[in-house]
């Protein structure tokens, strides 16, 4: 059970490293300038029902001003516009741009090969089975850390 343990422990972070990198290489590649947290807070935003910003800092799990600063970047860049709520002034509001979604198409291509990949030749049953392991492992993080809430700077 240890080597299981110790085993499933190495693939998973080698897993998040090297899908980190080699997204942030493939997009360098085709010459965005961003970094990878910087796309997925474009995704974020993108996907977003409230675009307030501190529902977006919820959802990318960062502090208000941490997010206050990658929006900044952001919108020195030209993929974010940030303004006020129409009709409560205290709330900002953040919405991407058309240059944003020309990077979120190549992101989403990436993903989709590496999907394509994952299960290209594998048996149904297989997939399934990967699935529910992957959603067991979501429903933990999100039961031990959702809860949290993340601390200002």
């Amino acid at each position: 059970m240890e080597r299981t343990k110790h085993t499933l422990n190495e693939l998973l972070v080698s897993l998040f490293n090297y899908i980190l990198y080699i997204e942030e290489k493939n997009l360098k590649e085709r010459g965005v300038p961003l970094t990878m947290h910087e796309v997925h807070t474009l995704q974020a935003i993108n996907k977003a029902e409230d675009n307030s910003m501190t529902h977006i800092a919820r959802v990318c799990m960062v502090s208000k001003s941490t997010l206050t600063s990658n929006i900044s970047n952001l919108e020195k860049k030209g993929y974010v516009v940030r303004f006020k709520d129409e009709k409560d002034k205290r709330i900002n509001r953040v919405t991407i741009t058309e240059k944003a979604y020309e990077v979120l198409k190549l992101h989403d291509e990436f993903h989709e090969n590496m999907i394509n990949k994952t299960i290209g030749d594998t048996a149904i049953h297989e997939n399934e089975l990967l699935i529910e392991t992957l959603e067991n492992l979501l429903g933990y993080f999100r039961a031990e850390y959702d809860h949290k809430t993340i601390q200002e700077d």
